[in-house]
């Protein structure tokens, strides 16, 4: 079977089916191409809110269904592939969190959406990589306990001078994996290219950037912009779709190595078996749950987020 007629079954299967498929940037371009909505976690689920269809596919990792499942209870939700997780939102857990809460208690919890929902049950204010500066901005606390990524953090913290930030170590692998001698390197090989980094990326590789932003943000930038070479600071599979996108441009990778496992979990054919029944994983979460963890999604909403 060749991929379009794989794609062609998954598009009479979803409609039989009453599904709508999400897809996550990172995500390879066959299966962006079945997809319902393409975009950044929080975005797909907005959109997962008001599809029509009763039942949703994430094709992404765990936290992202998750997600999807807290602001829609009444659907229901699969992980395409359900041994896609990710390192950031399951490297801290809930105890640990308290713990550190009882230490700093005039601290508010701002959790990087990149976290499991039973780590939200105890965040006062979720953020995105776009919203992070500006809810930071518009909480009425002073004090900011900011977890878990810690270069996320300090790329906030250095926006939002007037607040007080509390870092933990944690952080994206992927994006941490990159160094400030390959962006060195990588500015030296393309010396007309734009340098575009995700805030995940460690300080000393942002301080180079002509544009720090979230996925979505980078995307949007390469393809307004007049400029027409460009150095991109995240997941490798973004410089696919830039390139299909925007082929009279030129679009180099920050590093080889800036490539995210657990996303590229994910295959055509796990959508495909996924519709069908014989593969994916339904996310259950009790009442409770979805009330204690969502609050702190809701809190991101009446910020602005």
């Amino acid at each position: 079977m060749t991929v379009r007629e794989l794609q062609d079954k998954i598009i009479q299967l979803k409609r039989d089916t009453d599904t709508c498929i999400l897809a996550h940037s990172y995500m390879s371009p066959d299966i962006c191409e079945v997809a319902d909505f393409v975009g950044d976690s929080y975005a797909l689920s907005l959109k997962a809110k008001t599809t029509p269809q009763k039942n949703v596919i994430m094709c992404g990792v765990r936290f992202m269904a998750e997600t999807v499942k807290m602001l829609s209870p009444q659907k229901r939700v699969w992980l395409a592939n359900p041994t896609a997780g990710c390192p950031m939102a399951e490297q801290m857990g809930k105890e640990e969190i308290e713990q550190v809460k009882k230490m700093y208690p005039d601290y508010a919890v701002v959790a990087y959406i990149n976290t499991t929902a039973q780590l939200k049950t105890i965040s006062d204010v979720c953020v995105t990589s776009s919203s992070a500066v500006k809810i930071c901005k518009a909480m009425p606390e002073k004090n900011i306990l900011f977890i878990p990524d810690i270069n996320l953090g300090t790329f906030v913290k250095n926006q939002v001078p007037e607040k007080n930030f509390k870092l933990l170590s944690g952080g994206c692998p992927t994006h941490a994996r990159v160094d400030e001698e390959e962006i060195i390197q990588a500015k030296a090989a393309h010396p007309n290219a734009l340098f575009l980094v995700h805030p995940e990326c460690r300080p000393a590789v942002v301080k180079y950037a002509d544009y720090v932003g979230s996925t979505s943000g980078i995307m949007d930038y390469a393809i307004k912009s007049d400029a027409k070479e460009f150095i991109i600071g995240t997941e490798n599979s973004i410089l696919q779709h830039l390139q299909l996108k925007c082929p009279d441009k030129k679009f180099y990778p920050l590093s080889k190595d800036l490539v995210c496992h657990n996303m590229k979990a994910t295959t055509l054919a796990d959508v495909y078996n996924c519709l069908k029944g014989e593969a994916g994983e339904e996310i259950v979460m009790d009442e409770e749950l979805i009330s204690s963890a969502v609050k702190c999604i809701n809190k991101m909403i009446e910020y602005g987020g």
